[in-house]
């Protein structure tokens, strides 16, 4: 097997030291090549279309037209079916997206006076259809559902509907049942990839059209959010999951490594480093990386040992952690763990990232199951112009204008002075004597 990657900062050059920011789906061309003729089966065809992929690509051979929506019953079903400590675990995690989501939500509506009798402000409503979607090709993923589902349910969507791949059985993973239920959300539509995004696009007999999708997916979603993205709102860009781990002097290497390991075991399309300017961190954290693959499951051991042996994962020994929050702002992370006794030591130095967790006791684990704040995040260098998905996501903003008689006369004259230099005579027009005039008849 190879050699976990192991770079050296100072040692690279400009191209190279890019290279180590690429994504696996930076370059999209084979799949939106592969994605078209899906997008159009599925807008032609509808159900007939959802039903073959879902047997061809999900191999779900019990996926038929008339069970393409998740019934009541296999709702109720699955709460038989799901170990209880679970499903604490689901209504604990949910308790805090849901309290740190409404503390999100801003006030329906707000006013300021701007001048005297002059009045501006914003009115909040929500996104009337939006669609959730959930990925399963490599595992079940019901946090997704709690992370997706409750700023969702918190912002008020009156037309909340979930898509997701369904197993062999052409049925939903039962955990995943359990969370949408608790979160509040019981339509579930069993399409998963490309033609799921296209489902909720177009709209089919069975599947309602929705305004907007959000949740992460695989290049093949990415790649076809990206074709209809004039069609339905693609959301944030939440591609394959990535993470860097910015370690000091102060932590056990060891610790490092098993915090590395986290999100690289999701899939070969994942991104994990490790970078640190100590020497001591890097080798107790390569001498720990085979004791903790030997703990993992043998499919997400081969995950993580593709990553850090890949193109996109490894470790970095940077010159200094001023060189390595540098090349972490570059790199603009989906999730970031500051692993440091001193953690706010650096914070100040970090301005690119999605998801900063700060400590020894707050591994990305915790977020994406426990803590709170949104787990669906940006990827792709997203942090750049882009934050986490939140309950803003699931609301629409209008801008409201009231202008009082008191207040108009300095508004009219300052904006028809504008108006005139802009050369637009109707604008000024509207804000000359003759409103006045036709007020007064």
């Amino acid at each position: 097997m190879p050699d976990v990657n192991v770079k050296h900062l100072k040692s690279l050059s400009r191209d190279e030291r890019s290279a180590l920011t690429r994504r696996s789906e930076a370059d999209l061309s084979f799949f939106l090549e592969k994605v078209e003729p899906i997008l159009e089966a599925v807008r032609s065809q509808g159900d007939d279309a959802l039903v073959r992929f879902g047997r061809e690509l999900d191999k779900a051979d019990g996926l038929t037209k008339e069970n393409l929506k998740v019934s009541e019953a296999e709702f109720d079903e699955a709460f038989g079916l799901v170990d209880d400590k679970v499903i604490e675990a689901i209504r604990f995690g949910i308790g805090n997206i849901r309290s740190f989501h409404e503390e999100q939500l801003p006030e329906p509506m707000w006013l300021k006076e701007v001048q005297p009798g002059a009045f501006a402000g914003d009115r909040f409503l929500p996104i009337t259809s939006v669609a959730l979607y959930v990925p399963r090709g490599k595992g079940s993923f019901p946090s997704v559902i709690m992370m997706t589902s409750v700023p969702a349910v918190v912002a008020k969507v009156p037309d909340l509907a979930i898509v997701t791949p369904p197993g062999p059985d052409g049925k939903v993973d039962a955990a995943t049942l359990v969370a949408a239920r608790i979160a509040g959300v019981e339509t579930i539509y069993k399409v998963g990839g490309a033609q799921a995004v296209a489902a909720v696009a177009y709209g089919t007999e069975t599947v309602k059209k929705a305004r907007k999708i959000v949740g992460p997916g695989s290049p093949w979603v990415v790649a076809a959010k990206r074709l209809l993205a004039g069609i339905i709102d693609p959301g944030l860009p939440a591609g394959p999951s990535e993470c860097v781990i910015l370690a000091d002097d102060t932590v056990s290497g060891r610790l490092a490594a098993m915090d590395l390991l986290i999100e690289a075991e999701h899939g070969p399309d994942s991104s994990a480093w490790l970078v640190t300017p100590s020497e001591r961190v890097v080798s107790e954290a390569l001498d720990a990386l085979p004791e903790l693959w030997g703990r993992m499951t043998e499919a997400r051991m081969e995950f993580s040992r593709n990553v850090l042996t890949g193109n996109s994962g490894g470790i970095i020994l940077a010159e200094s952690m001023d060189d390595a929050c540098n090349f972490v702002n570059e790199y603009a992370p989906e999730h970031l763990e500051i692993m440091s006794t001193r953690p706010f030591d650096y914070l100040g130095d970090i301005t690119e990232a999605s998801e900063i967790l700060l400590g020894t006791h707050t591994p990305v684990s915790i977020a994406n199951f426990a803590l709170g704040p949104n787990a669906v995040l940006p990827t792709s260098k997203g942090a750049n112009t882009y934050g986490p998905l939140s309950v803003t996501d699931f609301l629409r903003r209008s801008s409201i204008g009231y202008v009082t008689e008191k207040g108009y006369p300095d508004m009219a004259r300052n904006a028809r002075t504008l108006a005139e230099y802009e050369g637009f005579s109707s604008h000024a027009n509207a804000v000359s004597d003759l409103r006045l005039d036709y007020l007064k008849r």
